[in-house]
């Protein structure tokens, strides 16, 4: 991997692109760990400058309030994820094998903090997602929202991933609807067994990124190999 790499974002959540200053670069740092700490419900951006040493005001000349900047939070998410998938597959040319390795980057991007990014800890992040990304979609505002491509990241890799499985089964028809239910699981899975453990046979334990994988394969190579007749 790259000594650095840099994720930009385009679209409509900020208003000036965090990445681009230091003071921006640590909003987006402090906001993740501030964010996991509280709940985004707790979260503010008084709190928030209260944390960094600046303004409310400088914070909401970069976003216009904090569903936005969860908005970009959950978008460099994926974006990181899908960078890595493809970084991670390039050189693997059977198509199975590229499926199984990029269910292994979903299941296990909480795991390490990537120092290719180094104002980023990906694994408070990847909490952050789990625990707060669905707030970011289930919203009144969700339609309008997407019109503006706000979820261009996230519907990027879920098509990234559906190639693979059409490259394995081209008959297969639910391609982006198996994707985006194993996206999912690959996070509550790991939730479940960590705090609701009656939902699911995954353990938490320090093999409970490794047992999630191995029940998302076996749910996607079940769909993708079976042999009904998908007409009827």
């Amino acid at each position: 991997m790259a000594t650095s790499i840099y994720i930009s974002l385009h679209h409509k959540s900020y208003l000036r692109e965090p990445e681009s200053t230091e003071l921006g670069r640590k909003i987006i740092t402090e906001s993740i760990i501030m964010i996991d700490a509280l709940g985004f419900e707790q979260f503010t951006f008084k709190k928030l400058a209260a944390e960094i040493g600046s303004t409310e005001a400088s914070i909401y000349r970069y976003f216009e309030n904090k569903h936005k900047l969860l908005v970009y939070l959950v978008s460099w998410y994926w974006a990181w994820v899908d960078y890595t998938v493809t970084y991670q597959t390039h050189n693997i040319p059977d198509p199975r094998q590229r499926l199984c390795k990029a269910i292994e980057v979903l299941t296990k991007a909480g795991q390490d903090d990537d120092p290719n990014v180094a104002y980023i800890d990906e694994r408070i992040l990847y909490r952050v997602v789990v625990a707060e990304s669905a707030k970011v979609y289930h919203t009144k505002e969700v339609d309008t929202e997407n019109k503006e491509g706000y979820f261009l990241e996230i519907k990027r890799l879920c098509h990234h991933l559906a190639q693979m499985i059409l490259e394995i089964n081209p008959a297969y028809p639910y391609p982006h609807a198996l994707i985006s239910t194993v996206m999912d699981a690959a996070h509550q899975q790991l939730y479940f067994a960590k705090h609701l453990p009656s939902l699911t046979e995954i353990k938490s334990t320090t093999r409970t990124a490794e047992e999630t994988t191995q029940f998302l394969k076996h749910l996607l190579f079940s769909a993708i190999d079976s042999k009904e007749q998908y007409s009827k």
